[in-house]
């Protein structure tokens, strides 16, 4: 097995440099050994005058330009030559930025490094269009995270070794706003949990006058380390992660205003209730009130509260509930805050409501048997609503706007597919970010009305690459589950396809709570690796089982405090409907899928012994009670309240049920889904006496990428199917 893969990817690399490879061949090193397919459209950010915009293009160096929207002409702003700190040769690369209020100068974040998922420390500089200088933001040792300026331009704020910093422009002074932080005590960041849950990282907010930042404070002193271990030195060394794992204790959670002229802090009342996640916060369009969103340990209420900042009293003006659990959402302020919308599913389906400042109900803006997926904007002027939604289907997501008075419904994106938006400032033009699941991403800039004004970035070297391809488009197909259920579900056939020959399948599945795989839109690397697949004679099938997302409250929450049950006996359902038909080799049907779709992959395997020759399942979860306490306890509750859901929904349980071939493969540095859940299953297997292959990959996170690791991890995929399905 061995020296056919080294034979295969010595025949990609061979193609590559010679360049003569059929344009419509697909190999692994082609999909995953470089950037051929790996795309990448410009970031766009609107200034304010809603008739321009800007982008950083370069790589070892970065230019910053301004563009006239309508024309396209451009100008640059910032050379990225000339970025060169003080006592160095090299110029910075432009990460990220942002422009202070009057426009005098730009914060630059650049030589970020990861903390966890993403890159959120690094080092901060100041640009002056005047001066045409280049200044650290601090002078002091240490990473920076989050910086940003005040409203009122007087300040930059951000957080170093978990305490609050702002340096005043005026003065150059730089002031310390808490003094408590250390490795239990973090204030203006979050701690792991939230950030991987709720998507809480930057944890701190300036007032609108600029004098006061609202900030988290999490104490974690409670939370019992995880040690990542790296055995790749000559003695391992730990990595301890404070991770709450279901039915164990959380942060105290805290929030705090910090008058900056004083240093004087108040802490605002969350209520008698102290087992609680404070989901969302900001001031509420006024410097001195806060809104925060507050959830109890169920997370199947969510209280929207107004504080005041100088007392920290605090009083709810609103509340969601569920008998299952409510989604995190966060007021949208509108009419310098006498207003408010929030979107709920209490009706059956996550729609939008208007509310006045204290609570009281207007009205439900949108209405139908459909979901509200993203809202992009709110004109004020015109009263007017955008979002995105399943109107027409659950697989597209186009752009509509309604009237806030619940009036007008008008789709505005003439295409299907999937739209990404942002609206200018004025709500007169929008960038639309269009793809299908075929198509690749393309960049267009549009009149508010959706009439097309010209197209901004359209990736032509990714579009070139696939259309030589000559790949056949996926199709969309309905699927029974199981109960009576009708799925969503997705095909794709070799280009060849001969519907009297017989053909394996493989299924690809994800499924978690609220999540979708079958949508038209287009899905990258992984796509085209699954045509490759298809190319080698699979048929590939994607299903969307009871628990997704996009078809109403009841069609998402019925696996609440059974994960993993209906989900995998839709699965189960879906596969041997497919093994019914005359162009599908019922012997030979495989399933993969990563995280929860490891996790499903494996349910699948164990429980459907009958239909399921392979599975293979990445970085899995095998028992919840290994999980986290945010995102298992909102859909299980814990261990304690429901044994049974958690005994009958881990793979552990039925690991004496594997007949077929399995492979697991899971990163020892992955610190959302500990590799402690493939090696506790693995004890079960080896005591059933089941055999089974595995693959792990030193010190990769939950993602296994970097350097050659994606085309190493796909190549295996490939030749263990190849063997085994």
């Amino acid at each position: 097995m061995k020296r056919v893969l080294v034979l295969l990817l010595g025949i990609g690399l061979a193609v590559t440099s010679i360049g003569v490879a059929q344009d419509d061949t697909l190999t692994v090193e082609r999909v995953w050994g470089g950037d051929e397919f790996a795309g990448g459209l410009s970031t766009l950010r609107w200034m304010a005058d809603g008739t321009s915009y800007t982008y950083v293009a370069g790589s070892d160096t970065t230019d910053l330009y301004r563009v006239d929207a309508r024309s396209g002409a451009q100008r640059l702003l910032v050379p990225g030559a000339r970025l060169v700190p003080p006592g160095t040769a090299e110029p910075i690369v432009i990460e990220e930025y942002e422009f202070s209020p009057d426009l005098t100068k730009l914060l630059i974040f650049t030589n970020s490094v990861r903390v966890w998922r993403q890159n959120t420390k690094g080092e901060y500089f100041l640009w002056d269009f005047q001066s045409g200088q280049l200044s650290p933001l601090s002078a002091a040792p240490g990473y920076q995270q989050f910086a940003k300026f005040s409203p009122d331009g007087r300040y930059v704020g951000w957080v170093r070794e978990h305490d609050l910093f702002v340096r005043d422009l005026a003065t150059g002074d730089e002031i310390r706003l808490t003094h408590d932080g250390n490795h239990n005590i973090i204030n203006g960041t979050a701690d792991w949990v939230y950030e991987e849950e709720l998507s809480l990282r930057d944890a701190f907010r300036f007032s609108p006058d600029g004098r006061r930042i609202a900030f988290w404070r999490f104490d974690q002193t409670v939370i019992e380390p995880f040690y990542l271990i790296d055995e790749t030195t000559l003695y391992p060394s730990l990595l301890p992660v404070r991770y709450p794992k279901a039915g164990t204790r959380n942060s105290e959670v805290r929030i705090g205003v910090v008058e900056i002229g004083s240093g004087e802090t108040s802490w605002v009342d969350l209520g008698a209730e102290t087992d609680i996640y404070i989901a969302d916060m900001d001031f509420a369009e006024s410097p001195d009130e806060i809104w925060l969103t507050r959830l109890n340990r169920h997370q199947n209420r969510l209280d929207l509260l107004l504080a005041d900042v100088r007392t920290g009293s605090s009083r709810v003006i609103m509340s969601d509930q569920d008998s299952a659990w409510v989604e995190q959402e966060e007021p949208r302020w509108i009419d310098d805050g006498r207003r408010f919308l929030f979107a709920s599913e209490r009706d059956g389906y996550r729609q939008v409501y208007l509310y006045l400042r204290d609570g009281t109900l207007v009205r439900k803006v949108t209405t139908g048997a459909w979901d509200v997926a993203t809202v992009w904007g709110v004109d004020e002027r015109n009263e007017l609503l955008y979002f995105t939604g399943s109107v027409d289907s659950p697989l597209t997501r186009p752009l509509y706007r309604i009237g806030l008075n619940g009036r007008g419904l008008r789709r505005i994106s003439i295409e299907g597919g999937t739209h990404t938006v942002r609206f200018n400032p004025t709500y007169t033009m929008y960038v639309n970010e269009f793809s299908t699941a075929a198509q690749p991403p393309v960049q267009t800039l549009h009149e508010a009305s959706g009439q097309f004004i010209r197209t901004i970035d359209g990736d032509e070297d990714l579009a070139a690459a696939v259309a030589a391809l000559d790949l056949g488009a996926p199709e969309f197909i309905t699927l029974p589950g199981d109960d009576g259920a009708v799925l969503s579900g997705l095909i794709m056939k070799p280009r060849d396809f001969d519907p009297n020959r017989t053909y394996p399948v493989l299924m690809h599945v994800y499924g978690g709570p609220g999540s979708q795989r079958v949508t038209d839109r287009w899905d990258g690397q992984r796509y085209l690796w699954h045509q490759l697949m298809a190319q080698e004679g699979y048929l590939i099938v994607i299903v969307d089982n009871r628990g997704t997302g996009a078809r109403g409250r009841e069609f998402k929450k019925q696996t609440y405090l059974k994960l993993g049950q209906l989900e995998t006996a839709d699965q189960i359902a879906a596969a041997r409907h497919l093994a019914s038909l005359p162009y599908v080799d019922g012997s030979r049907i495989g399933i993969w899928g990563w995280s929860y779709g490891g996790y499903m992959s494996l349910l699948a395997l164990f429980q459907g012994a009958d239909v399921f020759k392979a599975a293979i399942s990445v970085a899995p979860v095998t028992d919840w009670r290994l999980y986290d306490t945010i995102y298992t306890e909102r859909f299980m509750r814990t261990p304690l309240e429901n044994p049974e859901g958690y005994e009958l929904g881990s793979p552990v349980t039925y690991a004496d049920r594997l007949e077929g071939n399995l492979l697991i493969v899971h990163g020892t540095g992955d610190d959302n889904v500990h590799s402690q859940n493939t090696t506790q299953l693995i004890q079960k297997l080896q005591e059933a006496g089941k055999q089974f292959d595995m693959r792990l990959y030193p010190n990769k996170t939950h993602s296994i990428r970097g350097g050659n690791t994606r085309a190493n991890l796909y190549g295996y995929f490939t030749m263990w199917l190849k063997e085994n399905l």
